[in-house]
């Protein structure tokens, strides 16, 4: 059975979004910020270190650090040393002192011994267990060599990144600007949350979904509302948002009916690169140049908008912020029910994944799948991918997931 949009012009989604990724040309300036601001942003450059990390031979351990003398097993020891101290005197076959963990290894040590090994006479120390050269030492620059790419322009820093920056001695980083994305939606049956619901309107939630899902540090949007079914107000926010934005996302007004304006302003105002998605929910998508941005035309069913801005718009301002689109990660679990698809598009299907009493992991695709049932998508954790020439899944088989 073939399904009824799989028709010349449908684009399958991995050539979407390798044509998107093609098409769009990062720009942005560089500014510097301290490095407990930079959290979520985009490196502009290259971090080298200029200094080794560990910065000196150092203990792993509590314990002692020992000059070896073959076959000895009682050394005498010739003082401490401490985090943060250094201990001047070589150390000579058959001499330790005690040491610290993280403390400098004095020089002519070749082995630290953890004190659980070793039995204290006055300044005699006796070891048990083997003594091996250099166990227990941690050495210069191990972790991070001088003048080694500690991290690469393109990363989106994370917290750990800003401990790893403190650890070399920088305080301050090149980041590229924060990302601007324009928000609205479009329809005349759409009402702002809060207010009386006339007959026939519906709540406006995609919004919600896209500027929630979009807060980030490196991202600032800019959010338009929702907008009449009109086509001069329609125009006249694709121009103010593409005037003002990087990005320009909107919601609703891409399919086929009457009152859809958004694809035929796109089409006076920038060009269309593609419409149309063999992917289910979402296939009403537009993607293409505006003068100054890119616009994403989103379906306006909830799940769809939501499934299309997570599948196809976030790989794209992921390259628009300077940052490297990375593919998805796609586990393998095994269903628990059977899935119901018709071949012709790729199904994003709404599952809850769970290890089951073996420690397997298993799916549950959510009940109801409908492209309006925005439910569906908070109940769910991952997405099932279900390939476009396949069919119905039975119960047991396995299928490939992406965890939201």
């Amino acid at each position: 059975m073939n399904d009824v949009c799989n028709a010349p012009g449908l684009l399958p989604v991995e050539t979407a979004i390798k044509n998107m990724l093609s098409a769009i040309s990062f720009n942005k300036g560089a500014q510097t910020l301290s490095i407990m601001q930079s959290v979520g942003r985009i490196l502009a450059d290259d971090v080298r270190s200029s200094i080794n990390v560990p910065a000196h031979d150092n203990s792993a351990m509590d314990g002692y650090a020992l000059c070896i003398s073959e076959g000895l097993r009682t050394y005498k020891q010739i003082g401490s040393v401490f985090a943060g101290q250094t201990f001047k005197n070589t150390l000579t076959p058959g001499q330790c002192v005690r040491i610290m963990t993280g403390a400098a290894l004095p020089p002519g040590a070749n082995a630290v011994v953890m004190q659980e090994n070793a039995t204290a006479n006055n300044d005699e120390i006796t070891f048990t267990g083997n003594i091996e050269l250099n166990a227990n030492v941690r050495f210069a620059g191990e972790d991070i060599a001088a003048n080694s790419v500690v991290l690469k322009a393109g990363r989106k820093l994370k917290g750990v990144d800003v401990g790893l920056l403190a650890s070399i001695g920088i305080n301050q980083v090149s980041v590229y600007e924060k990302l601007k994305v324009a928000v609205f939606s479009t329809g005349d049956e759409l009402i702002e949350p809060g207010n009386a619901l006339p007959a026939g309107a519906i709540y406006e939630s995609n919004r919600a979904v896209i500027i929630s899902e979009l807060n980030d540090q490196n991202i600032e949007v800019i959010d338009f509302g929702i907008i009449p079914d009109d086509k001069t107000l329609i125009k006249n926010t694709f121009v103010k948002a593409n005037e003002q934005a990087d990005a320009v996302i909107s919601s609703g007004g891409v399919s086929v009916g009457e009152a859809d304006f958004t694809k035929e302003v796109l089409n006076e105002i920038g060009d269309i690169h593609f419409w149309k998605i063999a992917m289910k929910p979402g296939k009403p998508f537009a993607f293409g140049k505006l003068p100054n941005s890119y616009f994403f035309g989103l379906p306006g069913n909830p799940v769809s908008a939501a499934v299309t801005l997570e599948r196809l718009v976030k790989p794209a301002l992921t390259k628009l912020s300077g940052n490297e689109h990375k593919a998805k990660l796609r586990l393998k679990a095994v269903t628990t029910a059977q899935i119901k698809k018709r071949p012709g598009r790729t199904d994003f299907q709404r599952g809850i994944a769970h290890n089951d009493e073996h420690n397997n992991l298993v799916v549950s695709p959510v009940v109801k799948q409908g492209s309006g049932v925005l439910s569906s998508l908070s109940k769910a954790n991952c997405l099932i991918v279900v390939p476009a020439k396949s069919g119905n899944i039975a119960e047991g088989e396995t299928v490939e997931i992406e965890l939201l």
